[in-house]
């Protein structure tokens, strides 16, 4: 299988930023692991959108699949229950 591009979106890198280094580094290898397979055993695909979402302790990582690009974009990094608020 061929190995997806990741990408963060402004938003996402800034939301990354702000998280603390212990979790971030755990977030970091959760999103480098949608490379090799972009629908891991407990990701969901949201109702109403293309989007798909995994947790990583208590923080919520929101992305797109692009398959024909094979591009995964990181839309969005936030707490669980921060998670769709805009």
């Amino acid at each position: 299988m061929a190995s997806y591009n990741i990408l963060l979106t402004k938003s996402a890198a800034k939301e990354l930023e702000r998280v603390p280094p212990k979790d971030r580094q755990r977030i970091v290898t959760k999103i480098r692991a949608l490379a090799e397979n972009p629908r891991p055993t407990g990701a969901e695909k949201l109702s109403g959108d293309d989007k798909f979402r995994i947790r990583q302790g208590d923080y919520r990582i929101l992305y797109e699949i692009i398959d024909q690009d094979l591009i995964v974009t990181v839309v969005r990094i936030g707490i669980r229950r921060e998670g769709y608020r805009r």
